[in-house]
């Protein structure tokens, strides 16, 4: 039986794919992600580009996603860390009172973390399924190194869940 968890996954928009790799990572160990995150189809991305979209619109938009997660997942890709609504997003997930799980993708490094990430995260892991999982549901609140290994928090993560 599959189990089901409700997520946000905040991501750099050229990070898209991984966003499906890990769904489908994570169902293939019989965890489904409900992923009420945004991922912009072309021709919105398109108006997104040329600032056609208002910022307060796009938060709303964003509050109202998250406020459905138990849990957001952040995809730590090549450019994360420049990334304003990604961090936006973490710091969002924390007034929330969400869990805030850092995720690695494949290449990710500490480099590309986002500021408010070393603030706010629950856990940090690999790109590994079994770690994503516990991060997830809150097990061991795991801290790893990008190639692997654990490593203390920056800062004291948040104990708050929903």
């Amino acid at each position: 039986m599959s189990k089901i968890k409700n997520v946000f996954i905040s991501h750099h928009h050229a990070d898209d794919e991984h966003v499906t790799k890990l769904t489908d990572l994570l169902k293939r160990k019989g965890f489904e992600l409900r992923n009420s995150s945004i991922r912009a189809k072309p021709s919105n991305q398109a108006r997104l580009d040329r600032g056609l979209v208002k910022d307060e619109t796009i938060k709303r938009l964003l509050r109202m996603k998250m406020s459905w997660a138990s849990t957001v997942v952040v995809l730590i890709g090549k450019d994360t860390h420049k990334r304003p609504w990604v961090d936006w997003e973490i710091r969002k997930a924390n007034e929330l009172g969400k869990r805030i799980v850092g995720v690695y993708t494949r290449g990710g490094t500490e480099a590309d973390v986002p500021e408010a990430l070393n603030d706010y995260e629950s856990a940090r892991v690999n790109w590994n399924s079994d770690s994503i999982i516990d991060a997830i549901e809150g097990k061991d609140s795991p801290f790893e190194n990008p190639g692997g290994g654990v490593r203390q928090p920056i800062h004291e993560p948040s104990n708050s869940s929903c």
